[in-house]
């Protein structure tokens, strides 16, 4: 849906392959927009038209999803349109990480089966929770192995929502926010740069001016806000500062918009003449951190990604809208830090700002409370990737005790066979497909030989109840991983029912 969760898993994986360089393949898929039909494969442009009318469209989307019934209807309609193409064997992971409230299920309930053995593998499920106060109930699942949240807020929801939270065993771990990589640097390394003056080339890339100051101006990655009222309501204000409280030594004022993907407004924005204050608009840009570290202060929508870079930067904050529901929870967040406000209109929003710029000393504050609130996001992207680079490697792991230490001495591996074949985007997906099968085939004839000579109880057995239940061929399975000679030892086989000797 929106721009933050992908950015949110785009930093993720920058930081796994800081944690584990070279040895993860990391895949980031977008299950609706790749394999979800008609209206799922749509969820992308509707979120932007939802967001455009939030009192109406968004608040009954997200309340209307709250309502179990509903919620079990679009989970079956989820399972029937994209479990077949997310468990395609394209997709063979030790891992898997949702990003998103609605992406839980479907990787949950498709089912996990190795192409390389006979035997049923669990994939291990990550959560990482990307709303900061408050989040939606679909988020948390009972059957995740870890779920990842970045405040006391979500992680109490979590509570409530039936997930284990304790020291022990817990599946709730409270890190932070994954933000860039540019963001994982603390506040008081920014306050070091500035006292040194190094932001000054930084300014002159940006073309701003460092003996003014400055207001970033952000309507999120799409472009969503009231952007247009909000700067020439801030543009009027600081027209009618005094010039020695509107800038750092010369008169004018200078405003800065980010503008994301709205084009039309940027255009309309660089249009427009404006009388004694310097306004640039600027489209989508990749530059974010750099802008916040020339800055005085942010406007911005109350989206949790761009609030925690705001702290993260000890950037004063000011709230001019926000998402029923989801986004509801960030306004006390930043509001009771102690470093923003929060409104709507678009004249008070002026005047709270250049209040502001006009208090150099509660200005000072207010990015000291910043710097606090964003610390344990500076280093939760880190954090949250150890823990699933560890939870990565054990699976792999698992997996390779699966082969090596009970069957592999006694399978006849040819040079052919490869255990995982290694990623390579260049060939089909086709040819990848049928390299699979092959190595299926190949180990699954080697490893039921393997079995038949060493007399393992599942080849001998003749019951009825072993055959065909589930659960009993499953005890089978874990019994000839952990195989033992002899009858009656632990391991041979967990059913005493059907042992033949």
């Amino acid at each position: 849906s929106g721009g933050g969760h992908r950015a949110s898993a785009e930093a993720l994986e920058a930081a796994m392959e800081r944690e584990a360089p070279g040895r993860l393949d990391v895949a980031i898929v977008d299950v609706w927009t790749q394999y979800g039909a008609f209206p799922f494969n749509k969820f992308v442009p509707s979120y932007r038209l939802a967001a455009k009318y939030p009192n109406v469209l968004w608040r009954s989307c997200y309340f209307a999803t709250s309502f179990p019934p509903l919620m079990a209807a679009l989970n079956l309609q989820h399972r029937l349109t994209c479990s077949r193409g997310f468990a395609q064997r394209e997709h063979d992971p030790h891992l898997v990480v949702s990003m998103h409230p609605l992406t839980q299920h479907v990787p949950l309930e498709s089912p996990r089966i190795s192409p390389y053995l006979p035997v049923r593998r669990q994939v291990p499920f990550a959560t990482v929770v990307t709303d900061l106060g408050s989040a939606h109930r679909t988020w948390f699942d009972k059957r995740v192995d870890a779920c990842f949240v970045p405040s006391d807020a979500v992680r109490q929801l979590a509570g409530r929502c039936g997930l284990r939270c304790g020291a022990r065993g817990a599946q709730v771990r409270q890190y932070g926010l994954p933000v860039r990589p540019a963001f994982w640097t603390a506040a008081a390394e920014r306050k070091h740069r500035l006292s040194a003056g190094s932001t000054a080339a930084l300014a002159g890339e940006l073309h701003l001016s460092t003996d003014r100051k400055t207001v970033l101006i952000v309507g999120g990655g799409d472009g969503v806000g009231s952007l247009e009222g909000i700067v020439k309501s801030l543009a009027k204000h600081v027209l009618f500062m005094p010039p020695n409280q509107r800038s750092r030594g010369h008169a004018g004022g200078f405003s800065t918009q980010v503008c994301g993907k709205n084009a039309r407004l940027q255009q309309k924005l660089e249009r427009q003449r404006w009388e004694g204050v310097d306004v640039c608009a600027r489209g989508f840009t990749s530059r974010m951190s750099d802008y916040m570290e020339v800055a005085d202060c942010i406007v911005t929508k109350a989206g949790p990604g761009t609030v925690a870079e705001a702290a993260i930067r000890g950037l004063p904050t000011m709230l001019s809208s926000f998402l029923p529901g989801q986004e509801a929870g960030n306004v006390p967040f930043v509001v009771e830090s102690g470093f923003g406000e929060y409104s709507s209109n678009p004249r008070k929003i002026a005047l709270t700002v250049t209040g502001w710029l006009q208090d150099a000393t509660k200005l000072e504050a207010m990015s000291e409370a910043a710097a606090r609130a964003g610390q344990p996001h500076s280093s939760g992207t880190i954090a949250i990737a150890s823990d699933l680079c560890e939870m990565a490697e054990a699976a792999t792991l698992s997996l390779t005790e699966h082969t090596s230490p009970r069957l592999s001495p006694y399978l006849p591996m040819s040079p052919h066979i490869s255990r995982r074949p290694p990623h390579s985007p260049s060939r089909s997906t086709s040819w990848r497909l049928q390299r699979q099968r092959s190595d299926f085939r190949d180990l699954a004839a080697a490893a039921a030989a393997a079995i038949r000579r060493q007399r393992c109880c599942r080849s001998h057995c003749r019951c009825r109840r072993c055959r065909r239940c589930r659960r009993c061929r499953r005890r089978h399975a874990e019994a000839r991983l952990v195989w033992s000679n002899g009858r009656g030892r632990e391991g041979a086989c967990l059913c005493s029912s059907c042992c033949a000797p």
